[in-house]
């Protein structure tokens, strides 16, 4: 039987429940959720407000965030960047939730007034190569999880979409897979490669899954996103990679890859599902298309080395 969003947050809620210092923060949490799904955001952005509203409220307990200034809040995201070393991705999200707090729920949206976002670090994806790709897949002897891989990579998909995935999303006449509700509730529709095609066919005659294309132990539920990482992991490592990699490598391998290949970024920004070009474009940092070209000048020494220049 489903589960419903509101079970969901009850459930989640007793384990808060028992800490007595958040025990007021419940109707908080129930006035979240209420705000959040009139807005149609997600469960799992509801779990991730949710989280840091309650390391939130847990470090000034028993104050509640309603009798908080901004100067608390600054004293607070000082204490993460200093005391807990996270990182400026992190920090956004949980100004993020604490600004959704005070301004859609206390109506207070001057309580971040003055404190600016850090700045993000500038990180290249880091690339697997065709060869790399290719080992990945033969250091698997389970079918099941090979095609899945083989169908995150051939198709540029988030792990969180492939498990996601219904049988009538493969679109064999057209050659194009749906991707429904995606990052940002956006449906999109991506490639759907030949080879893939005829292994899922295998794939289906073997398993026959219902409800979902990759289903988990138990018949009808999806496969998990955490079983699916530790199946490329343990993959990874079967293979001899060293590189510090997941299987979002395997989607940053897709999109580079195909750049290489002489794909217009504009085509690769929709598979990829992007809202804007300068996301995909930092895969134009990573390519081999351009900068492979170019020798280095240390070629020239080396080759030159014992001859007389002019």
């Amino acid at each position: 039987m489903a589960v419903s969003g509101r079970e969901k947050v009850n459930g989640a809620l007793q384990t808060d429940s028992a800490q007595s210092g958040l025990r007021k923060a419940q109707g908080l949490f129930d006035a979240l959720y209420d705000e959040l799904k009139l807005r149609n955001y997600s469960y799992k952005t509801f779990k991730s407000y949710r989280s840091h509203i309650k390391d939130f409220a847990k470090y000034f307990a028993p104050k509640h965030p309603r009798e908080l200034e901004v100067e608390d809040v600054r004293k607070y995201l000082i204490h993460l960047v200093q005391e807990k070393r996270m990182s400026a991705g992190t920090i956004g999200q949980v100004m993020s939730a604490i600004k959704f707090m005070y301004a859609e729920l206390y109506k207070r949206p001057f309580a971040l007034e003055g404190i600016p976002r850090p700045l993000r670090e500038y990180k290249l994806p880091v690339v697997l190569s065709l060869e790399e790709v290719k080992g990945v897949f033969d250091s698997l002897t389970n079918f099941k999880h090979r095609i899945m891989l083989m169908l995150v990579y051939s198709a540029g998909l988030r792990v969180g979409e492939v498990v996601r995935l219904r049988p009538c999303d493969i679109d064999g006449d057209r050659m194009m897979i749906h991707i429904r509700s995606a990052k940002g509730r956006k449906d999109r529709y991506t490639i759907l490669s030949e080879v893939v095609l005829a292994g899922l066919r295998d794939y289906w005659r073997v398993y026959r899954p219902e409800k979902w294309l990759f289903e988990g132990q138990e018949r009808g539920k999806p496969y998990s996103v955490r079983s699916a990482e530790r199946v490329f992991d343990k993959a990874a490592r079967k293979a001899g990679i060293s590189k510090d990699v997941s299987i979002h490598s395997l989607r940053h391998a897709f999109a580079t890859h195909l750049l290489e290949q002489g794909t217009d970024i504009k085509f690769i920004q929709k598979l990829l599902g992007h809202s804007r070009v300068s996301t995909t474009e930092i895969y134009t940092h990573v390519s081999r298309k351009d900068v492979g070209l170019i020798r280095s000048p240390i070629e020239w020494i080396v080759q030159t080395k014992g001859k007389k220049t002019k």
